[in-house]
C-alpha cells in the first residue's frame, strides 16, 4: 500500500531511508560470524543484537563503538578482537539495484536527496567505504548522530533544519509505517516502500520521474 498526502506544493527534495529501502540487510549474518566465537548460538546472537535495548543505545549516540563492543562481549561471550567485532557486526549488507537506480536518475534531474537513517557509526563507516551511492546525498540525518530515532519528532526536525525545506517540499520514502505517518503528521509528502517497482510509480505520480 502506498501512503501518500494530498499535492499540496511541488516536492523539493526526496528524503530516502536507508535500510530495507536502498540497503537489504540480515543480522543473521553477523550472528552466525559472531557466535562462532562466542557462548551464544547464532540465533540468540542475532536476538541480542536486533532486539536488545543495548542496540537502541548505540543507534541514538548514548554508546561509543568501544563501549558497544565490550558490552557485546561480556553477554554473549565474544572473544574476538575489536576490529573482527566490527567487521562481523557491519558487513551484513548489500544493495537493492533498482531503489540504486531510483536514486541515481532523481540525482539526473538536480532534485536534491537526502538520508534520513535509523543506524550507528559502525554501519555507516562500513557502508561508507563500501557503497559508492552512499557519497550522492545532498545531506544525511543519521539516529546516532542526532540522538534519536524515528519516529521521535526530534529527528525529523533536524531534517527540516539542515534542509530548509517544510511540509509538501518533502516527499519521504521508508518501509515503516510508524516511520512514515510521522512525516505525514507534520505534511511531508510520503510513500510506503514496499517494492522498487511500486515506489517508482509513486514516484511518477509526484512527477518527478517518467
Amino acid at each position: 500500500m502506498l501512503r501518500q498526502v494530498t499535492i499540496h506544493a511541488p516536492t523539493s527534495i526526496v528524503v530516502f531511508d536507508l535500510g530495507k529501502v536502498l540497503l537489504d540487510f540480515d543480522y543473521s549474518i553477523a550472528g552466525r560470524r559472531l557466535a562462532a566465537r562466542a557462548k551464544l548460538s547464532a540465533a540468540e546472537v542475532q536476538k541480542f543484537l536486533d532486539q536488545s535495548p543495548l542496540l537502541y543505545r548505540f543507534e541514538t549516540g548514548l554508546m561509543t563503538q568501544r563501549e558497544f563492543f565490550e558490552e557485546v562481549r561480556r553477554q554473549t561471550g565474544f572473544h574476538g578482537s575489536f576490529e573482527e567485532f566490527s567487521g562481523f557486526f557491519a558487513d551484513i549488507f548489500w544493495e537493492i539495484p533498482p531503489m540504486i537506480a531510483l536514486h541515481a536518475d532523481l540525482r539526473r534531474k538536480g532534485i536534491p536527496t537526502y538520508l534520513f537513517s535509523n543506524t550507528n557509526d559502525l554501519a555507516i563507516g562500513h557502508i561508507r567505504r563500501n557503497f559508492p551511492f552512499f557519497a550522492n546525498f545532498d545531506g544525511y540525518i543519521l539516529s546516532y548522530e542526532v540522538k534519536a530515532m524515528k519516529p521521535a519528532a526530534k529527528i525529523y526536525e533536524a531534517l527540516e533544519q539542515m534542509s530548509g525545506k517544510r511540509g509538501a517540499e518533502i516527499l519521504y520514502l521508508d518501509d515503516r509505517p510508524e516511520n512514515v505517518d510521522a512525516g505525514a503528521a507534520r505534511g511531508w509528502q510520503v510513500i510506503l516502500h514496499t517494492d522498487p517497482e511500486k515506489s517508482r510509480t509513486a514516484m511518477a505520480r509526484f512527477g518527478l520521474l517518467p
